[in-house]
């Protein structure tokens, strides 16, 4: 099915009332702007800053390196220009012979790293601009492609880690790839941009869902499978939670109007945990998916960017209307949704096996990031395990990679592998370390206002002892660091959250559940490691011999009065106001 253009209202205020970036999207003859010029000008690292926007629909953002700006401003040069390339890999899932391409590609044109990101995907970094072309080509060429993983649309489609690990997982996945492929823009500019192909035909609209301006702002979709939340399903503007029964998907129960961005001190905006509006047949998951698009296509607000996202249209105009609205396009009602229970938004560390008797090692990447260092040879074992290993890699949310379906009689070798290149997982890692996230920030991250994936592994350090200490070794704690309050890293709904606010400084935030069903709340602001360690110590050590038993960290500093329950965003920022 397709939404049929007549609906459009994206354009019902003249383009001069509107941001500037919705003028540049209908002008962009959909998306190809001067991006070809650009990127055949020789005279310079970059393409002009016009073009920035667009490329984003790519998959492609024109990054610096920023620890060497003030260098090359004092020498009179340019900004160290570099593309940041990401993949769109709905369901997160790749072949062994796609990861050795990819591996391929990031010593042949990026940094020699692969990034493991919490949308369930990958990221390139450092990629000149003389090497972006032969870079998409060969990812082209493995199969993948990065239409989409950014820009003001549809972004890469998240679900469950694992399809190997039974029948509901493979059929949420295939779903999972199933919609993402329904949203995905029609333009044939990164064709002709990127591959040098020829303008092909266009019979009618070339975007038929999202026209000339696309959405207002970016749309992240999640699908779960209960009792497991590692995607954060109330975190996005669009969730599907699958209603297991009998050993199938009976239907899944549909959220709306989540995500995690925020800019600090403006109260108008703030992070939303999805709502739940009813429940919809696997049959209507495509078209649910797509009348909903449509929908923040029409009304979502195209003159305040800040305000842009769908769960400020969900927000504003409530659930109900939604819902009305929804039926009114889709032809009928949701039905009532039903009971789901949810237990921990992290991963299962170490092997687990499938009901089929398939093995599935889930591999602990601190901070996604897939490289060598002198005693662990991430990369390369991960090189030699793809060369060997029958089953896929599967990526998860929180960062980590499962090395799926091996086979009884494979895995010895498997995890003879791991210890060749000292990557097993470590039993002495706390199960804190173990359930970190942490986003990229600094040097390359335009919005960074501090350190974040560079910075949190030495900090754990420190606050590992806290945790020994404690005797909280074995607890599994989430925390999560963001070097802006943007959330890429989905701090907001961590146990124990940092959210950059300056260089070596953070907001500290407690009390989301275990589950990720529930907000943190602000407990210190705009602090450095001193107070951050000194903070920690204190409820850390209170939870040690407070808690009750069985209770996580997060319910427990809401339960001592550490923090309060935060369910809703608006509390959130006016928290935030209160602390200031």
């Amino acid at each position: 099915m397709s939404v049929e253009p007549r609906e459009r209202r994206d354009l019902s205020r003249p383009l001069e009332e509107l941001h500037p970036n919705e003028r540049l999207k209908h002008e962009s003859r959909y998306l190809r702007g001067t991006i070809a010029a650009g990127l055949a000008d020789p005279l310079t690292g970059g393409i002009e800053e016009r073009d920035t926007p667009l490329t984003k629909f790519f998959g492609l953002y024109l990054q610096d390196d920023r620890d060497l700006r003030d260098e090359r401003r004092r020498a009179k040069l340019e900004p160290r220009y570099q593309f940041m390339v990401r993949l769109r890999l709905p369901g997160g899932v790749c072949s062994t012979q796609q990861w050795l391409a990819l591996d391929a590609l990031s010593d042949q044109n990026a940094d020699g790293t692969l990034r493991l990101t919490s949308r369930q995907t990958f990221q390139f970094h450092n990629v000149l601009k003389r090497h972006l072309k032969r870079h998409l080509r060969g990812i082209v060429a493995a199969g993948l492609d990065t239409m989409g993983a950014c820009g003001d649309g549809n972004r890469n489609v998240i679900c469950t880690a694992n399809p190997l690990l039974s029948p509901v997982h493979a059929e949420v996945n295939a779903l999972a790839q199933r919609v993402s492929a329904q949203l995905l823009a029609r333009t044939g500019a990164f064709r002709e941009i990127f591959l040098d192909e020829p303008p092909a035909e266009v019979r009618g609209e070339e975007e038929p869902l999202y026209g000339r301006t696309y959405l207002p702002r970016k749309f992240k979709i999640a699908l779960t499978v209960p009792p497991h939340n590692d995607v954060d399903v109330y975190a996005h503007d669009l969730g599907f939670v699958a209603i297991v029964e009998r050993g199938r998907v009976a239907g899944y129960d549909v959220l709306v109007g989540g995500g995690m961005g925020m800019t600090h001190k403006i109260p108008a905006t703030f992070p939303r945990l999805g709502d739940v509006v009813g429940l919809c047949t696997p049959a209507d998951v495509l078209a649910v998916a797509e009348h909903t698009v449509a929908i923040q296509r029409d009304y979502g607000d195209r003159k305040d960017r800040a305000h842009a996202r769908f769960k400020y249209t969900i927000e504003d105009r409530g659930t109900d209307w939604f819902a009305e609205e929804l039926a009114r396009r889709l032809g009928r009602a949701l039905e009532p949704a039903r009971p789901f229970h949810l237990e921990s938004s992290g991963d299962r560390i170490g092997w687990l096996q499938g009901p089929d008797g398939r093995w599935h090692y889930t591999l602990f990447v601190e901070g996604g990031r897939i490289e060598d260092h002198p005693r662990r040879k991430l990369k390369s074992g991960l090189r030699a395990l793809a060369t060997e290993h029958r089953g896929v890699y599967a990526l998860t949310t929180n960062q980590n990679l499962i090395i799926a379906g091996v086979a009884g009689a494979e895995r010895p070798r498997i995890e003879a592998l791991l210890r060749e290149y000292g990557i097993e997982n470590d039993a002495s890692t706390t199960a804190l370390r173990q359930n970190s996230i942490a986003c990229v920030a600094l040097p390359t991250c335009g919005l960074a206002m501090a350190e974040s994936e560079r910075y949190l592994p030495g900090l754990l350090d420190r606050v590992d002892a806290i945790i020994a200490a404690a005797g909280l070794e074995r607890e599994s704690i989430s925390i999560r660091m963001s070097g802006c309050p943007n959330g890429c890293s989905r701090p907001y709904l961590a146990e124990i959250a940092l959210v950059g606010k300056a260089v070596g400084k953070y907001n500290l935030y407690l009390g989301a559940s275990a589950n990720g069903d529930r907000l943190n709340a602000l407990y210190r602001e705009n602090i450095g490691e001193a107070q951050i360690l000194e903070s920690l110590g204190v409820v850390l050590h209170r939870y040690a011999k407070e808690r009750r038993p069985g209770e996580a960290f997060g319910d427990f500093a809401v339960r001592a009065g550490i923090v309060r329950a935060m369910p809703h965003g608006r509390d959130f920022q006016r928290e935030l106001a209160e602390a200031s």
